[in-house]
């Protein structure tokens, strides 16, 4: 296994692992290059590490101990993935350790509207088969907080799309959006509706019927409700590819995961092997806390406060089948 790690936005450049022949190929997209990260839109987020706050906060406002803050919006009329200039943007200090590469950055206060000056760490480790992502995050004042990684998977290679591709979701509930992709609040059985992945089922299977929330997004790009206590390191989901034997498991120990099939990816990205990255080239699944948490009482509180220490931990195992 060869991962390419970038300290542009903490970036997961690129993974190469060998299918069931022994034939070795990109199972995350990227590119070779850095311009495209810097220039193309399409290329925003991949591979990236998220903050201050992944996914979207509702118009980009929200109140913390009675204080109004009104963050950088970029997802109108929301903030997505925390606003236009994010971590993913970030030139990260990089220190390697043996096979243990520590990324840190401090966001000061104020930054994209976020209160506090936060000290954040992200280290990767490489041990056989297993890559180890380790977040650590303090804050000088009462903030929000919300960490991610985005790695774009195609477990084929990159060539084609994903919806042969069969993914199982450790979760019996996810999180229903509205039309402007944010949470309503609820949360709803996967039980008999398209959001049933407790078992590997094809991405594709179900992936054009007709229900207003895959209408809403094109697809997935929804939040799971993972199952088991958030704080322990558990299985969240798995990721198979039949063509090449790929596999992929993510374990974390955070309370949801966003899965994106990869619905506004248009092909005018062209990264490894000159391969254009079209629809559904690839999908999405990001350990995170719930979209909008800050305006959703019911939801996993995402606040940090000074004294408290941000943790949290994502493995990705690989294996060919």
């Amino acid at each position: 296994m060869q991962v390419w790690i970038s300290n542009y936005g903490g970036r997961l450049v690129r993974v190469r692992i060998p299918d069931r022949q022994g034939h070795w190929g990109d199972v995350v997209l990227g590119h070779e290059e850095l311009r495209p990260y810097l220039n193309h839109p399409q290329a925003t987020y991949y591979g990236a590490l998220i903050g201050r706050f992944a996914n979207r906060i509702k118009a980009g406002q929200f109140e913390l101990d009675t204080q109004p803050h009104q963050i950088a919006t970029n997802d109108d009329p929301n903030a997505l993935h925390g606003g236009p200039n994010g971590f993913h943007t970030q030139i990260w200090t990089a220190e390697i350790r043996g096979h243990r590469l520590q990324l840190s950055h401090i966001s000061p206060d104020g930054a994209e509207g976020f209160p506090g000056q936060l000290r954040v760490s992200a280290t990767y480790t490489l041990s056989g088969h297993t890559l180890h992502l380790e977040w650590r995050a303090e804050t000088d004042k009462a903030t929000v907080l919300n960490l991610t990684h985005h790695p774009f998977w195609s477990l084929t290679g990159g060539a084609g799309d994903v919806l042969d591709h069969e993914l199982s979701v450790n979760a019996d509930q996810f999180t229903p959006v509205s039309a402007d992709a944010i949470p309503t609040g609820k949360l709803a059985n996967v039980a008999s509706t398209a959001f049933d992945f407790r078992s590997l089922r094809r991405i594709g299977e179900r992936i054009e019927q007709a229900d207003p929330q895959l209408e809403f997004v094109g697809g997935y790009d929804h939040n799971f409700v993972l199952n088991g206590e958030a704080g322990s390191l558990r299985h969240a989901a798995a990721l198979h590819d039949p063509s090449s034997g790929r596999r992929l498991e993510v374990r974390t120990t955070e309370p949801g995961l966003q899965v994106y099939s990869g619905n506004f990816t248009d092909g005018s990205f062209v990264g490894f092997g000159n391969q254009p990255y079209g629809k559904r080239s690839s999908v999405c699944l990001e350990p995170q806390h719930f979209p909008d948490s800050p305006n959703q009482p019911s939801f996993p509180s995402t606040v940090l406060r000074p004294g408290e220490v941000f943790e949290s931990v994502t493995e990705y195992q690989f294996s060919a089948e």
